[in-house]
């Protein structure tokens, strides 16, 4: 039967039940969450398995009447867990995770044009004594390599039911469906018994040895137990029974007496099992086909030209998110800034309209911000992947990441963090190792990202003369972040995340025409969940600033000098007008000595920022500043650079505004504002010496260069990690180095200067 016939299996059998809870499982590169993404389209839900770093992807669909609940599990080679991440797949597998329902049946989804090394993990699937459905994916790619498949024969030799697929197509889609329900009424059959008999009596004695301690295992797990020699599995049940540790090396010992070496018995039977079953299953045409995959991989993963192609691919990516962008956050920054003039001309001054206007609407407009940025990233991805490249470019990036302890599918989410650092967390998704993608997240925000730039920019322009000199400035801090980040991925991998480096294993799939329904859906997904998730907290941490920066003043004069520039504004002269609640003393004040409206008008708008920067230092805010000031002092800082830090923890760009505050210029100046940098040149300590230098001025770049002035960031690092405790020691040791960087470059350049 060629690749064209129709999937095996009979009319499904009617079932009463009304939901099935089916799970999705596969290599990497079969296509696994195209056709989950085909089968569920946008009813997907994502978040992380409790207690760890897994994506949990949960998506629903209707076969005919039934609900379908489709579990999209994270790719994998084989059910050997290693680590506890490793661990929840075969948990859930065994009905054994609380969070997901048990299990109706299994898809196993393999490459159809590479069956011997894809039934592998099918044939650890058998031994969970699950009923399975085993899905042939990409039909094309094995046609045009002149494969032929007798899928009646497979079906019949492994007694399950086979279905022929292509995805990104949605070819072979109803019988799919069809091929779960008729799997789900069904017992499941037995796995044939791939290893020699005397393993299976060594897996008796640990069933019994189980049963004296009063705890009853799986079958597959008494399995797992003896052949992942220190593997996950030993080290959880390990602990919870009495002499298993013996017991395992005894049996262990015993098997290599006979011949039977673990874990080595295990490939050696498996593999064995998988060629005699297909044994009259796949033909191959005696012609050699070279496929147009193999053509452009010539050039694509040339080890000169193909890295050429790479840094072509990835300036254009980068220059989109620059470019494409740009306007796009304009857009959305525009938002959120004409709802707060609506606020404006509707509300009267005071805390609710700061409330509104510089809290919730600065926490919407500090989360949505980012939503082009990340849609035009996850854009490129998921188009990269769809395609087949992605695989080329961590196969061409491994070599210069391996030094490092990393493997190339680390490179492009730390490139994808000079433009923000959000994303590029958010895209260490790619990465199937768990210590690898640990460091890559716990890295990427050392990347100097946009917001960064402001700061770069003002304070080069501040002190350093000449085109050359500022951009070989903004050369070095761009690049100080990657050049730390190499001997911190380092210790990293030495200490929390050591362990033998794995080769860098991976298929390379065929090139394909991405689906634009797919890459949708990919991107739609990440977004929401950045937003849902992610912008939550953004948005709480924005609020709380806020907070300490408006408490405890009396805000009553500015709202009164507020309410004054408006009805000035207007022609309309305030005197003699008397509003409840409001203080007019600081307006007479100012006022003294105008005898016309505009000389009002100018006196109230000169006293607006001056009583604001009054505010900022009284604040809790600025009360911090002045506390941290004798820490700050040896980084050539005052109290006000200090305030400035203090008020960029939700995002680097702000201390620009507050800085702007401080100097009584208002917090709608910029980085380019000429008012800003005469008075930043101007200010002195009391003693009279500047306060800026070139010293001070570097510091603080160094400091910005290397510190986690971020919470979206710190909140996405908590959302891929499950865990507090993440975000935390992220902001600790980059505030650390941060200090140190900073503390060295004064000090030094105090020396020089």
């Amino acid at each position: 039967m060629s690749l064209a016939d129709a999937s095996t299996g009979t009319t499904p059998k009617s079932t009463s039940r009304d939901h099935l809870t089916v799970a999705l499982i596969g290599n990497p590169n079969t296509g696994k969450s195209t056709l989950f993404s085909a089968l569920s389209g946008l009813r997907v839900r994502t978040g992380n398995f409790p207690g760890c770093t897994v994506e949990k992807k949960v998506g629903r669909a209707k076969f005919g009447s039934q609900e379908v609940l489709l579990v999209d599990l994270p790719g994998t080679y084989s059910l050997s867990p290693r680590t506890p991440d490793e661990m929840v797949s075969v948990d859930v597998l065994l009905g054994r995770q609380n969070d997901v329902p048990h299990l109706d049946a299994i898809v196993c989804i393999v490459d159809a044009s590479n069956l011997e090394r894809n039934l592998y993990l099918f044939s650890q699937l058998r031994d969970l004594g699950r009923p399975i459905v085993l899905v042939l994916n990409m039909a094309d790619a094995a046609r045009d390599r002149g494969i032929s498949i007798d899928l009646k024969l497979l079906s019949e030799k492994l007694s399950v039911p086979v279905v022929l697929t292509e995805a990104h197509r949605r070819k072979g889609l109803d019988k799919l469906k069809d091929a779960i329900q008729e799997a789900a009424g069904a017992d499941a059959t037995p796995m044939p018994r791939v290893f020699p008999e005397k393993f299976y009596r060594a897996v008796e004695q640990l069933r019994a040895l189980c049963s004296e301690n009063g705890r009853e295992l799986p079958v597959f797990l008494l399995e797992r137990l003896l052949l992942d020699v220190g593997g996950e599995a030993e080290r959880v049940v390990g602990s919870k029974i009495d002499g298993l540790d013996e017991k395992l090396s005894e049996l262990r010992c015993q098997l290599a007496e006979h011949g039977v070496k673990v874990p080595a018995t295990e490939a050696i039977s498996r593999y064995a099992w998988i060629r005699d079953t297909l044994e009259g299953v796949v033909t191959r045409s005696a012609e050699t086909h070279t496929t147009f995959s193999d053509r452009v991989d010539q050039f694509l993963t040339h080890r000169v030209f193909g890295l050429l192609a790479f840094a072509a691919l990835m300036f254009g990516v980068f220059y989109a998110i620059y470019s494409g962008a740009g306007p796009l956050m304009d857009l959305m920054e525009a938002g959120p800034a004409w709802l707060a003039e609506q606020v404006e001309a509707v509300m009267g001054p005071g805390a609710l309209r700061s409330l509104i206007n510089d809290g919730i609407l600065a926490g919407v407009g500090g989360v949505i911000v980012f939503v082009p940025q990340i849609a035009i990233l996850f854009l490129f991805i998921a188009l990269l992947e769809d395609c087949g490249y992605m695989a080329r470019a961590a196969f061409l990036m491994d070599r210069l990441m391996r030094p490092l302890g990393l493997s190339g599918k680390s490179f492009l989410p730390l490139m994808s963090s000079y433009a923000c650092a959000i994303p590029g967390v958010m895209a260490t998704r790619v990465i199937e190792d768990r210590r690898d993608r640990m460091v890559t997240i716990l890295i990427a925000p050392l990347m100097s990202c946009s917001a960064r730039l402001p700061v770069y920019i003002l304070l080069t322009s501040l002190f350093v003369a000449g085109t050359f000199q500022q951009a070989v400035v903004m050369f070095v801090m761009y690049s100080l972040g990657l050049i730390v980040a190499i001997p911190v991925a380092w210790t990293l991998k030495k200490t929390w995340f050591k362990g033998e480096a794995a080769p860098f294993v991976m298929e390379l799939p065929s090139y394909k025409w991405p689906s634009w329904r797919i890459v949708f859906w990919n991107v739609y997904d990440r977004v929401k969940a950045f937003v849902v998730r992610a912008g939550t907290l953004i948005f709480a941490t924005t609020i709380v600033v806020w907070a300490l920066a408006y408490f405890p003043g009396d805000h009553r004069p500015l709202n009164t000098l507020h309410q004054a520039e408006s009805m000035l504004s207007e022609n309309r002269r305030p005197k003699g007008i008397q509003f409840p609640g409001q203080d007019w003393s600081l307006y007479a004040e100012v006022t003294k000595s105008s005898n016309t409206i505009p000389e009002e008008y100018e006196a109230v708008q000169a006293a607006i920022p001056r009583e604001e920067a009054r505010l900022i230092r009284i604040s809790f805010l600025g009360r911090a500043g002045h506390l941290i000031e004798p820490i700050v002092r040896p980084l050539g800082w005052d109290w006000k650079i200090g305030v400035g830090a203090l008020a960029s923890f939700p995002a680097r760009e702000v201390i620009i505004a507050t800085l702007g505050t401080i100097y009584s210029l208002g917090g709608d100046v910029d980085e380019e504002d000429e008012g800003l940098r005469a008075t930043m040149r101007n200010a002195t300590h009391p003693d009279g010496t500047p306060v800026y230098t070139a010293p001070v001025a570097l510091s603080v770049m160094v400091f910005f260069a290397l510190c986690a002035q971020c919470a979206a960031t710190l909140m996405v690092i908590y959302r891929e990690t499950n865990h507090w405790f993440w975000p935390v020691f992220t902001f600790t040791y980059m505030t650390t180095l941060a200090y140190i960087g900073a503390l060295i470059t004064y000090q030094i350049g105090s020396l020089i200067v």
